[in-house]
Protein backbone atom coordinates (compact mmCIF):
# COMPACT_ATOMS: atom_id res chain seq x y z
CA UNK A 1 0.00 0.00 0.00
CA UNK A 2 1.48 3.25 -1.12
CA UNK A 3 1.36 6.25 1.29
CA UNK A 4 0.17 9.42 -0.44
CA UNK A 5 2.89 11.96 -1.11
CA UNK A 6 1.01 14.78 0.68
CA UNK A 7 0.82 12.73 3.91
CA UNK A 8 4.56 12.05 3.75
CA UNK A 9 5.23 15.77 3.29
CA UNK A 10 2.93 16.62 6.20
CA UNK A 11 4.73 14.10 8.42
CA UNK A 12 8.12 15.47 7.38
CA UNK A 13 6.95 19.03 8.14
CA UNK A 14 5.67 18.02 11.62
CA UNK A 15 8.82 16.11 12.49
CA UNK A 16 10.98 19.01 11.29
CA UNK A 17 8.90 21.44 13.31
CA UNK A 18 9.30 19.34 16.46
CA UNK A 19 13.08 19.11 15.97
CA UNK A 20 13.24 22.87 15.41
CA UNK A 21 10.88 23.95 18.20
CA UNK A 22 12.25 21.61 20.90
CA UNK A 23 15.78 23.08 20.89
CA UNK A 24 14.31 26.58 20.66
CA UNK A 25 12.07 25.89 23.68
CA UNK A 26 15.05 24.46 25.57
CA UNK A 27 17.15 27.52 24.78
CA UNK A 28 14.37 29.85 25.95
CA UNK A 29 13.85 27.79 29.12
CA UNK A 30 17.58 27.79 29.97
CA UNK A 31 17.80 31.54 29.29
CA UNK A 32 14.83 32.31 31.54
CA UNK A 33 16.20 29.98 34.25
CA UNK A 34 19.64 31.62 34.14
CA UNK A 35 18.10 35.08 34.25
CA UNK A 36 16.02 34.17 37.30
CA UNK A 37 19.01 32.53 38.97
CA UNK A 38 21.15 35.61 38.33
CA UNK A 39 18.41 37.87 39.71
CA UNK A 40 18.09 35.67 42.80
CA UNK A 41 21.86 35.74 43.38
CA UNK A 42 21.94 39.51 42.92
CA UNK A 43 19.03 39.92 45.36
CA UNK A 44 20.73 37.61 47.88
CA UNK A 45 23.96 39.58 47.59
CA UNK A 46 22.08 42.86 47.92
CA UNK A 47 20.36 41.60 51.09
CA UNK A 48 23.68 40.35 52.47
CA UNK A 49 25.34 43.72 51.85
CA UNK A 50 22.37 45.55 53.36
CA UNK A 51 22.59 43.35 56.45
CA UNK A 52 26.33 43.96 56.80
CA UNK A 53 25.76 47.71 56.52
CA UNK A 54 22.98 47.60 59.11
CA UNK A 55 25.12 45.43 61.39
CA UNK A 56 27.95 47.95 61.24
CA UNK A 57 25.52 50.79 61.91
CA UNK A 58 24.09 48.88 64.86
CA UNK A 59 27.57 48.24 66.30
CA UNK A 60 28.39 51.94 66.04
CA UNK A 61 25.12 52.94 67.72
CA UNK A 62 25.70 50.49 70.58
CA UNK A 63 29.19 51.89 71.08
CA UNK A 64 27.87 55.46 70.96
CA UNK A 65 25.16 54.70 73.50
CA UNK A 66 27.70 52.91 75.71
CA UNK A 67 29.92 56.00 75.68
CA UNK A 68 26.91 58.12 76.66
CA UNK A 69 26.23 55.72 79.52
CA UNK A 70 29.86 55.98 80.61
CA UNK A 71 29.67 59.78 80.48
CA UNK A 72 26.50 59.80 82.56
CA UNK A 73 28.03 57.40 85.07
CA UNK A 74 31.16 59.53 85.37
CA UNK A 75 29.05 62.61 85.96
CA UNK A 76 26.32 61.20 88.19
CA UNK A 77 28.03 58.40 90.09
CA UNK A 78 31.81 58.64 90.18
CA UNK A 79 31.75 62.43 90.44
CA UNK A 80 29.43 62.08 93.43
CA UNK A 81 31.68 59.45 95.07
CA UNK A 82 34.78 61.60 94.62
CA UNK A 83 32.89 64.61 95.93
CA UNK A 84 31.85 62.71 99.05
CA UNK A 85 35.42 61.51 99.53
CA UNK A 86 36.70 65.10 99.30
CA UNK A 87 34.14 66.34 101.81
CA UNK A 88 34.96 63.45 104.15
CA UNK A 89 38.71 64.09 104.02
CA UNK A 90 38.29 67.83 104.44
CA UNK A 91 36.34 67.18 107.65
CA UNK A 92 39.16 65.15 109.24
CA UNK A 93 40.25 66.65 112.54
CA UNK A 94 43.64 65.20 113.40
CA UNK A 95 43.27 66.37 117.02
CA UNK A 96 40.47 63.82 117.45
CA UNK A 97 42.23 60.62 116.46
CA UNK A 98 39.21 58.33 116.86
CA UNK A 99 36.89 60.38 114.63
CA UNK A 100 39.73 61.09 112.23
CA UNK A 101 40.34 57.36 111.84
CA UNK A 102 36.62 56.81 111.12
CA UNK A 103 36.52 59.51 108.48
CA UNK A 104 39.74 58.30 106.83
CA UNK A 105 38.33 54.76 106.77
CA UNK A 106 35.13 56.06 105.17
CA UNK A 107 37.17 58.01 102.60
CA UNK A 108 39.17 54.86 101.81
CA UNK A 109 35.94 52.95 101.26
CA UNK A 110 34.70 55.66 98.88
CA UNK A 111 38.04 55.59 97.04
CA UNK A 112 37.89 51.79 96.63
CA UNK A 113 34.32 52.01 95.36
CA UNK A 114 35.34 54.72 92.88
CA UNK A 115 38.20 52.54 91.63
CA UNK A 116 35.83 49.59 91.10
CA UNK A 117 33.40 51.79 89.18
CA UNK A 118 36.19 53.24 87.02
CA UNK A 119 37.55 49.75 86.25
CA UNK A 120 34.09 48.60 85.20
CA UNK A 121 33.75 51.60 82.89
CA UNK A 122 37.26 50.97 81.54
CA UNK A 123 36.29 47.42 80.58
CA UNK A 124 33.26 48.80 78.80
CA UNK A 125 35.43 51.17 76.77
CA UNK A 126 37.62 48.25 75.68
CA UNK A 127 34.62 46.24 74.53
CA UNK A 128 34.95 43.56 77.20
CA UNK A 129 31.42 43.99 78.46
CA UNK A 130 27.86 44.23 77.18
CA UNK A 131 27.11 42.11 74.12
CA UNK A 132 30.57 40.53 74.18
CA UNK A 133 29.52 38.70 77.34
CA UNK A 134 26.11 37.80 76.00
CA UNK A 135 22.69 39.39 75.69
CA UNK A 136 21.60 38.66 79.31
CA UNK A 137 24.71 40.46 80.65
CA UNK A 138 24.15 43.45 78.35
CA UNK A 139 20.51 43.78 79.40
CA UNK A 140 21.45 43.47 83.08
CA UNK A 141 24.04 46.25 82.70
CA UNK A 142 21.54 48.66 81.20
CA UNK A 143 18.97 47.91 83.89
CA UNK A 144 21.59 48.30 86.64
CA UNK A 145 22.45 51.72 85.23
CA UNK A 146 18.75 52.63 85.11
CA UNK A 147 18.29 51.59 88.74
CA UNK A 148 21.32 53.61 89.83
CA UNK A 149 19.69 56.73 88.44
CA UNK A 150 17.04 56.44 91.17
CA UNK A 151 14.33 57.68 88.81
CA UNK A 152 12.60 54.39 88.06
CA UNK A 153 11.34 51.26 89.73
CA UNK A 154 12.82 48.44 87.66
CA UNK A 155 11.13 45.04 87.63
CA UNK A 156 12.84 42.02 86.06
CA UNK A 157 10.92 38.89 85.12
CA UNK A 158 12.20 35.67 83.59
CA UNK A 159 15.62 34.78 82.21
CA UNK A 160 17.31 33.84 78.97
CA UNK A 161 18.97 30.78 80.48
CA UNK A 162 19.84 28.12 77.93
CA UNK A 163 19.75 30.45 74.94
CA UNK A 164 22.58 29.54 72.52
CA UNK A 165 24.99 32.29 71.56
CA UNK A 166 24.53 34.10 68.26
CA UNK A 167 26.49 37.40 68.42
CA UNK A 168 24.89 39.11 65.41
CA UNK A 169 21.33 38.33 66.52
CA UNK A 170 22.12 39.34 70.10
CA UNK A 171 23.60 42.63 68.93
CA UNK A 172 20.45 43.51 66.98
CA UNK A 173 18.16 42.51 69.86
CA UNK A 174 20.25 44.49 72.35
CA UNK A 175 20.20 47.59 70.17
CA UNK A 176 16.39 47.35 69.90
CA UNK A 177 16.24 46.94 73.69
CA UNK A 178 18.62 49.88 74.16
CA UNK A 179 16.66 52.13 71.82
CA UNK A 180 13.34 51.23 73.44
CA UNK A 181 14.72 51.83 76.93
CA UNK A 182 16.07 55.25 76.02
CA UNK A 183 12.82 56.18 74.28
CA UNK A 184 11.17 55.52 77.66
CA UNK A 185 13.73 57.73 79.40
CA UNK A 186 13.36 60.57 76.89
CA UNK A 187 9.64 60.58 76.23
CA UNK A 188 7.50 58.33 78.43
CA UNK A 189 7.52 60.26 81.74
CA UNK A 190 7.40 56.84 83.38
CA UNK A 191 8.14 55.87 86.96
CA UNK A 192 8.23 52.11 86.45
CA UNK A 193 9.88 49.87 83.85
CA UNK A 194 9.26 46.12 83.62
CA UNK A 195 11.47 43.84 81.51
CA UNK A 196 10.25 40.32 80.75
CA UNK A 197 12.71 37.83 79.23
CA UNK A 198 12.15 34.26 78.11
CA UNK A 199 13.76 31.52 76.05
CA UNK A 200 11.14 28.83 75.48
CA UNK A 201 10.56 26.38 72.64
CA UNK A 202 13.53 27.88 70.77
CA UNK A 203 11.94 31.33 70.76
CA UNK A 204 13.53 34.43 72.27
CA UNK A 205 10.98 36.87 73.69
CA UNK A 206 11.88 40.20 75.25
CA UNK A 207 9.24 42.69 76.42
CA UNK A 208 9.67 46.20 77.84
CA UNK A 209 6.68 47.74 79.60
CA UNK A 210 6.42 51.25 81.06
CA UNK A 211 3.70 53.08 83.00
CA UNK A 212 4.28 56.37 81.20
CA UNK A 213 2.22 58.78 79.16
CA UNK A 214 1.70 56.45 76.21
CA UNK A 215 1.13 57.51 72.60
CA UNK A 216 -0.80 56.80 69.40
CA UNK A 217 1.28 54.08 67.70
CA UNK A 218 -0.13 54.57 64.18
CA UNK A 219 0.36 58.34 64.33
CA UNK A 220 3.90 57.90 65.66
CA UNK A 221 4.84 55.43 62.92
CA UNK A 222 3.47 57.69 60.17
CA UNK A 223 5.34 60.71 61.56
CA UNK A 224 8.86 61.28 60.12
CA UNK A 225 10.08 61.85 63.67
CA UNK A 226 8.95 58.31 64.50
CA UNK A 227 11.92 56.78 62.67
CA UNK A 228 13.07 55.19 65.92
CA UNK A 229 9.96 52.98 66.02
CA UNK A 230 10.41 52.10 62.36
CA UNK A 231 14.03 51.15 63.00
CA UNK A 232 12.91 48.86 65.81
CA UNK A 233 10.59 47.00 63.45
CA UNK A 234 13.10 46.94 60.60
CA UNK A 235 15.94 45.55 62.71
CA UNK A 236 13.72 42.86 64.18
CA UNK A 237 12.69 41.82 60.67
CA UNK A 238 16.32 41.68 59.52
CA UNK A 239 17.01 38.86 61.97
CA UNK A 240 13.82 37.02 61.05
CA UNK A 241 11.88 38.27 64.06
CA UNK A 242 9.20 40.81 64.86
CA UNK A 243 8.67 43.80 67.13
CA UNK A 244 5.13 44.48 68.32
CA UNK A 245 4.61 48.01 69.65
CA UNK A 246 1.52 48.69 71.77
CA UNK A 247 0.52 51.87 73.54
CA UNK A 248 -2.52 53.77 74.71
CA UNK A 249 -2.30 57.49 75.55
CA UNK A 250 -2.23 57.85 79.32
CA UNK A 251 -1.79 54.11 79.91
CA UNK A 252 1.84 53.40 79.14
CA UNK A 253 3.35 51.30 76.37
CA UNK A 254 5.06 48.01 75.59
CA UNK A 255 7.46 46.66 72.99
CA UNK A 256 7.72 42.91 72.48
CA UNK A 257 10.63 41.50 70.47
CA UNK A 258 10.25 37.90 69.27
CA UNK A 259 12.96 35.97 67.43
CA UNK A 260 12.47 32.25 66.67
CA UNK A 261 15.65 30.16 66.88
CA UNK A 262 14.90 28.85 63.39
CA UNK A 263 15.45 32.39 62.15
CA UNK A 264 18.68 33.07 64.04
CA UNK A 265 20.63 32.22 60.92
CA UNK A 266 18.59 34.65 58.86
CA UNK A 267 21.44 37.13 59.05
CA UNK A 268 23.94 34.84 57.42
Amino acid sequence: MQVPTNEILTLIIWVSAVFLIAPLFLIVYVSVYNARKKKHLEETERMRNAFKTELLQTQMEVQEQTLKTIGNDLHDNINQLLGLMTITLSAVDLSDKEKAAEKISAAEALARRSIREIRALSRLMHGEELVGKGLPHAISFELDWLEKSGRYQVHRKGTLNGMPKHPETELFVFRIFQETLHNIIRHAQATSVTVEQSWMDNVLTLTLIDDGAGFDVDAALSNPSGMGLQNIRKRAAMIGGSAVIKSVPGKGSSVTITVPRANHNHAT
